[in-house]
């Protein structure tokens, strides 16, 4: 059987790449609004591309995506709790002064369960780190929260913990000082399988 090679790699979240992001993810402006969240559209999409834009040269990097071969199949996004104001709406609020807040980390479904939620916070942690943020918090989502939160389940497998519990939705802690060691560990043990193999010809869905 004849092989071919997938490529895997991350890069910033740009206004290039925003309208990639796999559906309905890059018109939600759930967390960049207090007010009711519009159903997507173009005119979402110019909302979020405004907030993205502002993020981008207020603070800098607020996002990461992982690539397949060219094609966008996920990201992260994070950013000051200043500029995510539904953040400060939860039970669980407010974070804690030295951290950075997670909002968004989600993989296609039709690419779920290959590691690229891990890779994703790898990648974050990695460029937090270098801007010198000492650590990522999020409200998260307990079984039956809210479905823009991400679950509980998920950030605990990947280093995060519980700072303060809640019935819903719960409030979690990645301290990037900690998470250096296991950080290095996994980029590197992950650099070693960035390019493995499928058959060529493999059906592959698109987003």
């Amino acid at each position: 059987m004849e092989f071919g090679l997938i490529s895997r790699r991350l890069a910033p979240l740009t206004l290039d790449n925003l309208a990639a992001l796999p559906a309905p993810c890059a018109t939600c402006t759930f967390w960049e609004s207090l007010g009711r969240v519009e159903p997507a559209g173009e005119e979402a999409l110019a909302r979020k591309e405004s907030w993205l834009s502002a993020t981008l040269l207020e603070w800098g990097s607020c996002g990461t995506v992982v690539l397949i071969d060219g094609e966008v199949v996920g990201y992260a996004v994070y950013a000051p709790p200043h500029l995510v104001p539904r953040i400060g709406g939860f039970a669980t609020a407010p974070l804690a002064p030295d951290a950075v807040a997670l909002t968004a980390i989600r993989v296609a479904p039709d690419h779920q369960g290959g590691g690229l939620g891990r890779f994703l916070v790898q990648g974050m942690a990695r460029d937090l780190t270098r801007r010198g943020v000492r650590a990522v918090e999020t409200v998260a989502a307990e079984p039956g929260g809210p479905d823009c939160l991400v679950p509980v389940g998920f950030l605990l497998a990947v280093g995060f913990k519980t700072v303060r519990t809640h019935p819903r939705t719960p409030r979690l802690r990645l301290d990037l000082r900690s998470a250096i060691s296991w950080r290095e560990e996994l980029v590197e043990a992950t650099i070693g399988r960035l390019r493995v193999q499928r058959p060529v010809g493999a059906y592959r869905s698109v987003n």
